[in-house]
């Protein structure tokens, strides 16, 4: 999904999460200025929907939340506050979480062209900022392409771009890992039932 700015003043961090309690739709938080969320396209929405019933089923019993794009992220107290496609938090400060999660070790956005600077930009800095980010994937809804950003044991963000060339063989299955949640399956998984 993306943002858009509504045409609101300036607001605290306290202001805006009060606010927006009463608000119909979802809106994003970054240094003191409110972004309204835009519906993403059905693929978009395939996309991270098979991602969360895959990892639900993988973390059932595991102690782990899988959320999806309802639900809020706060990278700190004072903002910014996110609402990415895809989440999961092991981490026993967001089990009673009830508004917002702070703690997740994986974090998931769908791409679309609409979203994608945003995305790889100034959402990928904020979400680095969170102490137990341990990957970071980007989906692209309109190719078979996914790409994983790792945290390795230096502190340095490590890339595996997931994709199918023109020259693999027809009919060769590509499998992802997120090792953070020590997770795998056929990228085919991801896209099911989406037309690209």
């Amino acid at each position: 999904m993306v943002a858009y700015p509504d045409r609101l003043p300036e607001m605290t961090p306290q202001e805006y999460l009060e606010w927006e309690e009463q608000q119909p739709i979802k809106h994003e938080y970054v240094n003191g200025y409110v972004y309204a969320m835009a519906g993403g396209t059905i693929p978009h929405n395939i996309i991270a929907v098979n991602l969360t019933n895959a990892l639900k089923n993988h973390l059932k019993g595991k102690g782990c939340l899988v959320l999806s794009a309802d639900a809020k992220l706060g990278i700190s107290e004072q903002g910014p506050f996110h609402y990415p496609d895809v989440m999961v938090t092991c981490d026993l400060r967001d089990k009673m979480a009830i508004k917002m999660v702070r703690y997740p070790s994986l974090i998931v956005e769908v791409l679309s062209p609409s979203t994608e600077g945003y995305d790889r930009g100034y959402k990928f800095t904020h979400y680095r900022r969170i102490s137990t980010l341990k990957e970071y994937v980007l989906i692209s809804a309109d190719r078979l392409s996914v790409e994983c950003y790792r945290l390795n044991d230096r502190g340095k963000w490590e890339l595996t771009h997931y994709f199918i060339e023109e020259s693999t063989p027809a009919g060769t299955e590509l499998e992802i890992h997120l090792t953070s949640v020590n997770f795998s399956c056929p990228i085919s998984l991801l896209y099911e039932d989406v037309v690209l």
